[in-house]
């Protein structure tokens, strides 16, 4: 069970908390104290209402789970402080009289498919995911229409530091999100670019182009003009093969063969990544899915002879032609972690080579997914 959070009325903080010990989070909108984190793992946040009856803080795993009280310091201010947070980035909220409420003080991130309040707490030991001294590469907004479904498309793509200056052309990795967050989340919530500026800058990876592009297929109704989202690999791969990847090789110093591609995702985007890649792997030669929905472990067993357009019909020819397959999972996201091993030991003994990697301490979060990419990408174009 996960650890229970304390929960200490803001008169106690005064007492106990010196101002050494928290810090106003990264994520706060410039100008506010909260909330404040800790690096021994505790958060204090605060709302500020004088008409509020009850005020409490929820948010996703490795934050609040459930929703815990605050309190009100009889001047409108209600405060908790809660420890046994995990490390990295987490989506919180406030219940205001039982109405879920944003965090004014904090910046909204795309997440719950909705703009919700986040909040970073420390990295002990871990500062791959930092801002550091070293040349930094640049994430650009791209906009395109597409030919699929007639609109209009969005993808952030990170370029290496050097590639204005230079006229190489780089290895391109597709990076793909999860359910409910959208083409944003590896950039903001992840801090992929720290990470790949870090990797590249120690020799440990390779400079690469990195396309974070929607995972779902928006069309439009003619008749409303409403807007209807799937999540459906099979469309996804569509626009993926007829507008994403011509639009990076045309716009982009982008390598154009199968060698020079890759392609992983998070949770639902591990899922797609498996359909659209696994499928054709006549366009990549590296593969991996972070905390992939692989709908294996009970919830959907799947012929791995004939799945995926009979990738694995053949073994030794699918060893020579992808690279690397790779799975990775935390450790405290079971569900996850019971399918990417049932899926290695099936492949393992049908004589296909997968590597996997287990994040210790980590669940269906961020720091799963950081550590992840930490891991997956040294691995590429080499």
């Amino acid at each position: 069970m996960r650890k229970i959070f304390t929960v200490v009325a803001m008169l106690m903080l005064c007492a106990s908390a010196s101002a050494q010990e928290f810090r106003s989070a990264i994520s706060n909108v410039p100008g506010n104290e909260y909330p404040k984190v800790s690096n021994d793992m505790r958060a204090i946040v605060r709302y500020t209402s004088k008409t509020a009856k009850k005020v409490q803080v929820q948010g996703g795993e490795g934050f609040a789970a459930q929703p815990v009280d605050m309190v009100n310091d009889g001047q409108g201010n209600w405060s908790v402080e809660l420890s046994g947070l995990t490390p990295g980035f987490h989506y919180y909220w406030f219940l205001v009289d039982g109405v879920q409420v944003n965090d004014p003080a904090s910046v909204a991130y795309f997440g719950y498919s909705r703009p919700t309040s986040g909040i970073y707490a420390a990295y002990p030991g871990e500062d791959y995911i930092d801002a550091k001294d070293v040349p930094h590469g640049v994430v650009r907004e791209q906009w395109y229409k597409s030919s699929v479904t007639g609109l209009w498309r969005r993808a952030y793509i990170y370029t290496p530091a050097g590639y204005d200056e230079g006229k190489d052309k780089y290895p391109v990795f597709y990076l793909l999100h999860g359910m409910g967050e959208n083409e944003r989340g590896w950039s903001l919530q992840g801090r992929m670019n720290f990470i790949m500026d870090n990797l590249i800058a120690e020799g440990k990876a390779k400079p690469m182009i990195v396309v974070m592009d929607c995972g779902y297929t928006d069309t439009m109704d003619p008749a409303t003009g409403a807007i209807k989202r799937s999540t459906d690999a099979g469309s996804l791969a569509d626009i993926y093969f007829k507008d994403i990847i011509p639009m990076v090789e045309k716009n982009y110093r982008a390598k154009t063969d199968r060698d020079s591609r890759a392609m992983a995702g998070l949770s639902m985007g591990g899922f797609q990544t498996m359909n659209i890649a696994l499928s054709n792997t006549d366009k990549f030669a590296y593969i991996g899915g972070f905390s992939a929905a692989l709908m294996m472990g009970g919830r959907q067993q799947v012929d791995l002879k004939t799945a995926y357009n009979g990738a694995f019909a053949n073994p030794a020819e699918f060893n020579k032609k992808v690279k690397l397959l790779w799975f990775g999972a935390g450790s405290e996201e079971k569900a996850f972690v019971d399918a990417a091993a049932n899926m290695t030991k099936q492949l393992t003994e049908m004589g296909v080579k997968v590597e996997s990697y287990i994040s210790e301490g980590t669940y269906h979060e961020w720091h799963t997914w950081s550590r992840c990419l930490k891991e997956f990408a040294p691995k590429l174009f080499k």
